[in-house]
């Protein structure tokens, strides 16, 4: 079967690429299509398919500017020219669902959520003053429209969470079939008994919706510690807010990160998350996570039985949950069995299947 891949850009790791990473071991023969690649920048396994840019590849400082250039992101997806291809399969959270697909080809599209930056979350990207209403709004306007138009280039869709599900529903109108991304349960697994430190962790970028400011509200006046992994541009803002018992300790190494969820007493999930891998790789070496209770927490946390769930968007909220959190003695074997069923191997297993079932649905 000839297959096409089409993620928006290949920049970094992330959740994404993990995803897109399983459709690579899946397809070893496809081809995939991108915005922009820079080489390195992912894995052997996604780097060893042939791998066709857009035109975006060639502008100015690409690898780095390139989300600077989302109002040609739609022209740029359209531009790439697919070779015959049986099967279309898109990794999508910007344009790459928008791919203009073969004539007869299925078209698969994992959606890990629509465009954020011009439907709900257009403040938290571009602000609310002048230059938003006058110079992003319209071409968010644009976007917008496109965004909506082109889901009709897609046969099935994929969310990665219930939360995601909705969100198509309400944008482009169409139903699709939840499938959680891989968790790295081989590599995220808990320590030696005895290990737990007096701290609390958030691992996040630092930006306005992710609502760090709560948790450092929180923790005034705590005698535990809150310690932050992640960068971003409000850090300057976070820290000059925070009290002495806050501690930020930028981007990580992996073993580094694997060992602070070994030891914390739980991990801070204060804002809305589309998914968010962050609680489950968590969950997966043992912590239990405190999350409020909206977006992709409510697939990922089980309340009181792997984690607490607050409900009001405020310190006070967030701070009565950690109190809770502590007082559950939760099981640290529960918490990662729940883990488990977000394993790289399970979530290979049900792609494959959905993939399969489609394709015959489809002749």
């Amino acid at each position: 079967m000839r297959v096409a891949l089409i993620h928006d850009w290949l920049t970094g790791l992330r959740g994404g690429e993990k995803v897109l990473e399983v459709f690579c071991e899946l397809f070893p023969d496809a081809t995939l299509y991108t915005l922009v690649y820079v080489e390195g920048s992912t894995s052997p396994t996604i780097e060893s398919l042939p791998i066709r840019t857009a035109f975006t590849q060639k502008l100015p400082a690409a690898g780095k500017l390139y989300r600077w250039y989302l109002p040609l992101h739609p022209w740029a997806i359209e531009s790439l020219k697919l070779a015959d291809a049986d099967l279309v399969l898109s990794s999508s959270h910007c344009v790459a669902k928008g791919i203009k697909p073969p004539p007869g080809a299925l078209h698969i599209c994992y959606c890990h959520t629509p465009m954020r930056y011009v439907w709900d979350r257009f403040e938290d990207y571009f602000g609310s003053g002048w230059k938003a209403k006058h110079v992003f709004g319209p071409a968010a306007a644009r976007l917008r429209s496109w965004d909506r138009a082109s889901s009709g280039r897609v046969d099935r869709f994929v969310a990665n969470s219930t939360y995601v599900a909705a969100r198509i529903r309400t944008y482009y109108e169409r139903d699709s079939t939840v499938i959680p991304p891989p968790v790295d349960t081989d590599f995220y697994v808990p320590g030696e008994d005895g290990e737990t430190q007096r701290y609390y962790l958030i691992v996040s970028a630092l930006v306005p919706y992710k609502r760090i400011d709560l948790a450092i509200d929180a923790f005034r006046g705590r005698e535990d510690a809150l310690w932050i992994v992640g960068a971003g541009p409000d850090e300057g803002r976070l820290k000059a807010n925070a009290p002495d018992n806050v501690r930020f300790l930028g981007w990580v190494d992996d073993e580094a990160l694997r060992s602070l969820y070994q030891g914390c007493l739980a991990c801070l999930l204060p804002g809305v998350e589309d998914f968010g891998i962050v609680p489950l790789e968590a969950q997966a070496c043992g912590a239990p996570v405190v999350a409020f209770g909206e977006g992709g927490a409510l697939d990922t946390v089980k309340d009181q039985e792997t984690g607490v769930l607050f409900s009001e968007p405020s310190a006070a909220s967030l701070s009565h949950a950690i109190d809770k959190v502590s007082s559950l003695r939760l099981n640290k074997h529960s918490m990662r069995d729940w883990a488990l069923e977000f394993s790289r191997a399970k979530f290979r297993h049900r792609m494959q299947s959905f993939i399969e079932t489609a394709i015959a649905e489809a002749k």
